[in-house]
């Protein structure tokens, strides 16, 4: 296949193609072709059902994701405390989930708008930067490690680093084909020995750095679990209903970390089967890949009610145990007041975590 021109926009109802054959004597191109009686062309375009139900889907969750990110940002700012390293990063993960929902895309049926493709691959590489920087954070917050690094984001360059470049990296191979063919739309970077091969190394590396980032969240997550273990042993020690508050939160926890290894490894795997589809019509034709539309379409769902999730269970609670004047036994009062009165699970999971409770 000889890649010939992409558009990001289909504004007309018909595009006319002009083809010419220019013959060049001194390179011997194009010589002796003779009569041309036809020439095959192979147009890929999105379907209009699968265009139906993925603008369904924006119209649906945009709405939703939009009225809990309100909801949410009015429960951290009720709250007397400087809001959380992991509420703020879930504030910026839900406006960058806000940004890809936000239906763009109904504006081509009113303006030509060429630039649409570009303008989607930088909405996603934001919100893909969010989101592997917040797992890496939300592992992170919950092991505890050391007290004075935690709530910080500055303790997590290291890991943040590795995102920004690649997240980089990969905007900037975006730019050097879909920015070209703005002005030029029969630009490819793969029409040059030199440009397929640099072409291949940004895909080939990008699957790589993305496995490897799978393995090391899974690492971290691995080492929550241990930790949480752990710590888990001074549970019999403690009274019933501090039991009964540990063992819930601890619970949910666990559920809500396998849930993010899940969304974490099809996010992985979608990334990688994106790229390696594109990569079929320029650098193999004879590549056999067989997947559905239906994988990416439960992909951008299974974000939209992931992070829903999240917003709601991390989201700080204002109820307070009962206070000593309103339990009339004594029992009762020293079992309550043990408790912890901190405003969010977050809280209540963090004491657990950092130092064993004796009652």
């Amino acid at each position: 296949f000889i890649p010939l021109f992409e558009l990001g926009s289909l504004f007309h109802d018909y595009y006319l193609l002009n083809i010419r054959l220019p013959v060049d004597h001194d390179k011997g191109m194009n010589l002796g072709l003779g009569h041309i009686e036809d020439i095959w062309l192979v147009a890929i375009n999105q379907t209009g059902g699968f265009t139906k139900v993925w603008m369904s889907m924006k119209l649906v969750f945009f709405p939703s994701i939009v009225a809990i990110m309100i909801w949410f940002w009015n429960r951290v700012h009720q709250l007397t405390r400087a809001p959380l390293l992991l509420e703020n990063m879930l504030l910026f993960l839900g406006s960058t989930l806000t940004f890809l929902n936000m239906p763009l895309e109904l504006l081509t049926l009113f303006y030509d708008l060429p630039f649409m493709l570009l303008l989607s691959d930088i909405r996603e590489g934001i919100f893909y930067a969010a989101l592997l920087s917040f797992w890496l954070v939300f592992a992170g917050e919950h092991l505890m490690i050391q007290e004075s690094q935690k709530n910080h984001l500055r303790g997590y360059w290291k890991h943040l680093s590795g995102v920004a470049i690649g997240c980089v990296s990969l905007f900037v191979f975006d730019v050097c084909e879909r920015g070209a063919q703005l002005r030029n739309p029969f630009y490819s970077i793969w029409v040059t020995d030199v440009g397929t091969h640099l072409a291949l190394t940004f895909i080939i590396l990008a699957g790589i750095s993305a496995g490897m980032y799978f393995l090391f969240l899974s690492y971290m997550i691995w080492q929550v679990f241990c930790n949480i273990s752990a710590k888990r042993a001074s549970l019999p020690s403690m009274s019933s209903l501090r039991r009964l508050h540990y063992e819930g939160i601890i619970y949910r926890f666990k559920f809500l970390m396998l849930a993010t290894l899940l969304c974490a490894a099809m996010t992985v795997i979608g990334f990688i089967l994106n790229e390696v589809s594109e990569g079929r019509w320029k650098w193999d034709e004879d590549l056999d890949l067989e997947y559905t539309s239906a994988f990416f379409t439960g992909v951008y769902g299974m974000w939209n009610i992931y992070i829903f999730a999240l917003i709601v269970l991390y989201a700080p609670s204002h109820k307070q145990w009962p206070s000593e004047h309103d339990i009339s036994n004594i029992n009762d009062e020293i079992e309550f007041s043990r408790l912890p009165t901190d405003a969010s699970e977050i809280s209540a999971l963090t004491t657990f975590v950092n130092k064993a409770s004796i009652d």
